[in-house]
């Protein structure tokens, strides 16, 4: 089995490194493409206004100066001579869940392989303010991510989807198995923006998100990972909304 090992943390993030531990228990024919600085927040963004330069940093193994996007993009196009059987993507610093998926640079290079045709698996580590920074703050990934995959390895995937998954921020003994959970959606005010001054006097904005709200839909993401399981999420990129084509044609006659 051939498998590509990508991320938005960018090349030198520790949780690509735990991907790689995670993929090795799979296949010895593991190839990594990131890109070469963090791209948190790029979404499904191409570099379009400057070239792309690829990296070379060992065997199968390569950086490149754009987004995740980018770096599936040249793995696919111009690193690998065949195309991998799967796509790993993460393992993301923080939570990718509800409608932050729409920001993320983790999932978004899952989507690209999914457009590719490639079966393609988006991995995210929540964290806590006692686990991050240390040498627990992966500790869930790095246990339950190949409970997670295995079974994903077998099972049919649909045309241009892919899984969403995500690791509550607790020790790997607490996890209390794996569920299988539809998308959330936050509450959208409960971002903040922070103003500030720099050294010269000129003001700057700052993007922050408050913590997930504690009133949770049932069935969600978001309640999976408060009661402590991991999320597992299957995502489309068909975001047609059908039960409105009909409404809309009357509306256009047609």
């Amino acid at each position: 089995m051939r498998i590509l090992v990508t991320n938005d943390d960018g090349y030198h993030a520790p949780g690509l490194a735990v991907l790689e531990e995670i993929a090795a228990h799979f296949s010895d024919d593991v190839w990594v493409c990131a890109p070469s600085e963090e791209q948190s927040g790029a979404g499904h963004s191409l570099t379009l206004n400057r070239p792309v330069r690829l990296q070379k940093y060992g065997e199968r193994r390569y950086a490149v100066t754009g987004t995740p996007t980018d770096s599936v993009m040249m793995a696919l196009r111009e690193v690998m001579d065949t195309p991998p059987d799967i796509i790993l993507s993460g393992v993301n610093r923080g939570a990718n869940l509800g409608d932050d998926i729409t920001y993320s640079g983790t999932v978004s290079a899952a989507i690209e392989g999914a457009l590719a045709g490639v079966r393609a698996i988006a991995l995210s580590q929540v964290y806590s303010g006692e686990t991050r920074g240390t040498d627990q703050e992966f500790a869930a990934a790095r246990e339950w991510g190949p409970k997670v995959i295995r079974p994903l390895l077998d099972t049919p995937f649909a045309e241009r989807t892919l899984v969403n998954v995500n690791f509550p921020p607790r020790p790997s003994g607490e996890v209390k198995g794996i569920r299988v959970a539809r998308q959330g959606f936050h509450d959208y005010k409960r971002g903040t923006v922070v103003e500030g001054r720099d050294p010269r006097g000129y003001r700057y904005f700052w993007f922050g998100l408050d913590p997930i709200e504690h009133t949770l839909d049932h069935g969600t993401d978001l309640e999976a990972i408060d009661d402590g399981y991991v999320a597992v999420t299957p995502l489309q990129l068909d975001f047609t909304h059908y039960p409105t084509i009909g409404r809309l044609a009357e509306r256009f006659g047609d």
